[in-house]
């Protein structure tokens, strides 16, 4: 799974780098494929993608949706399996998350039971 999943990550994100779609949604849209999840049965692909500058992709997802069958041919030239997966969009909350989690690091509680403790305190 993880083979197939990261053949579909590099084969798409080349795909996406061109950024040469009919669809007016994704003009000029620079996308980054960050994960691809396969299903086991391998018919199914989750794809996570972002945009550059912390942009939402939420609005983007129709868009991808409906250029997917073109997706789908495009990545399945020269691919080694049986057939091409669906390909489902979703967008990723990775860099959110790490964001949220640095700034919890960050606040005063947290900051203060994680300093190193001296001799001094101990007594």
């Amino acid at each position: 799974m993880r083979r197939v999943a990261e053949d579909i990550r590099h084969r798409l994100s080349a795909v996406l780098a061109r950024t040469d779609f009919r669809d007016p949604d994704l003009i000029g849209v620079h996308l980054t494929v960050a994960e691809v999840r396969m299903s086991p049965d391998l018919k199914h692909a989750t794809i996570f993608v972002s945009r550059l500058g912390n942009i939402p992709t939420d609005p983007l997802l129709p868009a991808l949706k409906r250029v997917s069958p073109f997706l789908r041919s495009a990545i399945g030239q020269g691919m080694r399996t049986k057939f091409v997966p669906d390909l489902h969009f979703q967008p990723d909350q990775a860099l959110d998350e790490a964001t949220r989690i640095n700034r919890l690091l960050h606040t005063p509680e947290v900051v203060r039971d994680l300093a190193p403790r001296s001799d001094a305190d101990d007594k």
